[in-house]
C-alpha cells in the first residue's frame, strides 16, 4: 500500500542518515590512523637516518682507532730503536707510548658509547616498526570497514530509489484514479439533471428488487465494493466481475440508457436510469451495443466485456447508484 511503502521509504531515509554518520565516523578514524601512521613512519625514517649517522660515526672512530693503534705502534718500534741506537732516556719512550695509549683508551670509551647509542636506536627502531605495522594493519581494516558501510549505504540508497520510484508510481495512479473519480462523479450529476428532464419510467420501482437483481455476468468477484484501490486510500465504489473478455453484459432490470461513451478510468462505459435517482454503471467494455435513450428489460444484452482497470484481469465493473451515494451491487444482486 502507498501508507506502507511510505513507512518503508521513511524507515530506509533514517537509515541512510545513519549510515552517512557512520561513513562519517568511519572515515574520520580512518583519517585519524593514517596521520599516526604518517606521523610514525616519519619518526621511523628520522631514526634510521640517525642509526645510518651513528653507524657512520662508530666506522669512522673505529677507522682512526686503528689508524692510531697503528701509529703508535709503528711510532713504538722506532723510539726503540732510536733508544738502542741513540741511549735516548727510557722515560721518554714510556711518556710516548702512555700518551698514545690515553688517546687510545678515549677513542675505544667513545666508540662504546656510540655503540651503546646505536643499540638503543635498534630497539627503539624496532617499537617503532611494530608500532607502524599495526598502524598498516589497522588502516587496512578501517580502509575495508568504511568500504563495507559505503556499500551498504549504496544499497540502502538503490532501495530507497526504488520504493520511491515505485512510491512516485503509486501517487501517479492514485492522482490518476482520483481524477478519473472527479470525472465520473461531473458525469452522474450532469445525468441526474439530464434524467430529471426525462418522464418517469412506469415499471415496478427499483428499491423493491433489492437482492433479487441477477447477476450481468457470471464470474468471480475480483473486486469487492470498499475495498482499497492501488493499496489505497480510495476505495472501490462498485464490484469488478471476472469474465472472459467478449462475454456479453445482460441487463439486470428495465432501464433507459443515459451514457454509452468512453470515460477516464473506465473505459467504455454504459448507464442506465432506473428511476427515482437510482443508476447502474457497466465499465470497461471492449463494445458497447446500445444507444442513448434506448429502453432496456432485463436480459437484454448491453455490452461485451472487456479489461477491467485495476485488477489486471478481463472482467465487467458494475455500480449501482441512488443519486451521488454508491450502494454495494452485493447487496442488490441475487446471492449466489
Amino acid at each position: 500500500s502507498i501508507h506502507a511503502d511510505a513507512e518503508r521509504r521513511d524507515a530506509l531515509a533514517g537509515q541512510l542518515k545513519s549510515a552517512d554518520k557512520a561513513i562519517q565516523s568511519a572515515r574520520e578514524r580512518l583519517g585519524e590512523i593514517r596521520a599516526q601512521r604518517a606521523a610514525t613512519e616519519q619518526k621511523l625514517k628520522a631514526l634510521r637516518q640517525e642509526q645510518a649517522e651513528t653507524q657512520r660515526q662508530v666506522d669512522e672512530e673505529r677507522s682512526a682507532l686503528a689508524a692510531e693503534l697503528a701509529t703508535a705502534y709503528m711510532n713504538g718500534r722506532q723510539e726503540q730503536l732510536k733508544l738502542l741506537l741513540n741511549q735516548q732516556d727510557p722515560a721518554q719512550l714510556g711518556r710516548t707510548m702512555t700518551y698514545y695509549g690515553y688517546f687510545a683508551r678515549a677513542r675505544a670509551d667513545r666508540i662504546e658509547r656510540i655503540g651503546d647509542h646505536l643499540e638503543h636506536l635498534a630497539l627503539l627502531g624496532e617499537t617503532i616498526s611494530a608500532e607502524a605495522a599495526r598502524l598498516k594493519t589497522l588502516e587496512a581494516e578501517s580502509e575495508r570497514n568504511v568500504q563495507l558501510l559505503a556499500d551498504a549505504r549504496r544499497r540502502r540508497a538503490q532501495t530507497l530509489a526504488q520504493v520511491q520510484a515505485k512510491l512516485k508510481s503509486r501517487n501517479q495512479e492514485l492522482a490518476k484514479l482520483q481524477r478519473d473519480a472527479r470525472a465520473l462523479e461531473d458525469l452522474v450529476a450532469e445525468l441526474r439533471r439530464a434524467i430529471d428532464e426525462f418522464p418517469e419510467l412506469a415499471e415496478q420501482p427499483f428499491h423493491r428488487v433489492k437482492g433479487k437483481l441477477p447477476w450481468p455476468v457470471n464470474g468471480k468477484v475480483l473486486a469487492r465494493f470498499g475495498e482499497l484501490r492501488a493499496g489505497g486510500p480510495l476505495k472501490w465504489q462498485g464490484i469488478v466481475i471476472g469474465a472472459d473478455r467478449g462475454t456479453q453484459v445482460r441487463s439486470p432490470y428495465h432501464g433507459r440508457v443515459v451514457y454509452a461513451d468512453w470515460l477516464p478510468g473506465l473505459g467504455l462505459l454504459l448507464v442506465l436510469d432506473h428511476g427515482d435517482g437510482y443508476m447502474s454503471l457497466y465499465g470497461n467494455n471492449e463494445q458497447l451495443y446500445r444507444r442513448v435513450g434506448e429502453r432496456v428489460a432485463p436480459g437484454d444484452i448491453l455490452s461485451a466485456v472487456g479489461d477491467a482497470a485495476g485488477v489486471g484481469k478481463p472482467g465487467l465493473y458494475l455500480e449501482i447508484r441512488k443519486g451521488r451515494q454508491t450502494l454495494d451491487p452485493g447487496s442488490w444482486l441475487v446471492r449466489r
